[in-house]
């Protein structure tokens, strides 16, 4: 299993093995390709009873869905966690698998772009979604439109497809 660079990146995306949309061709780089943040967030509601963690627990019912127009921000106070989701939609190869990850200006900040389960399945076909948390101490104006993570590439020995509960997930379904 090895990690692709640059040129085995744009390869895999003119063959199909990878579909980034939309894609953005300074968005690659060495080892990686940026993903950028969509305008639709949810956030957190302050609930009073406490929430049983367990596999049928849904995100939804804690969270408000909030659309950010264009040319603003969604504020993040000290401590707050919401959930953003990217622009691109990304569709993996049975071949390639890989890793979200945040990018090290933003985390200088404070900000954790994706806080847990970074690892994304063989044959994945959707917008990731990015549990955000502001970990410093001052409040952070979050723009959508911003090249916030980071995708790294990854061959698989074997040819599978990932088919779990968050398969397809979209703006729309986020």
């Amino acid at each position: 299993m090895a990690v692709l660079g640059r040129q085995a990146i744009l390869r895999a995306i003119d063959n199909g093995a990878i579909s980034i949309t939309p894609f953005i061709p300074e968005h690659v780089g060495p080892a990686s390709v940026d993903l950028t943040l969509a305008s639709s967030f949810r956030v957190f509601r302050k609930v009073h009873e406490i929430v049983d963690v367990n596999e049928h627990t849904d995100y939804r019912a804690f969270t408000d869905k909030v659309d950010i127009a264009e040319g603003e921000h969604i504020l993040m106070m000290p401590g707050e966690t919401i959930l953003g989701i990217t622009e691109e939609r990304l569709r993996l190869g049975p071949g390639l698998c890989g890793w979200l990850e945040g990018r090290s200006r933003f985390a200088r900040l404070g900000l954790m772009v994706h806080i847990s389960a970074p690892f994304m399945g063989p044959g994945i076909d959707s917008q990731q979604v990015l549990e955000m948390s502001n970990f410093g101490p001052a409040p952070l104006a979050v723009h959508p439109g911003t090249a916030i993570c980071q995708f790294i590439f990854q061959t698989l020995d074997g040819e599978e497809n990932y088919q779990g509960r968050f398969a397809g997930q979209n703006q729309s379904s986020f």
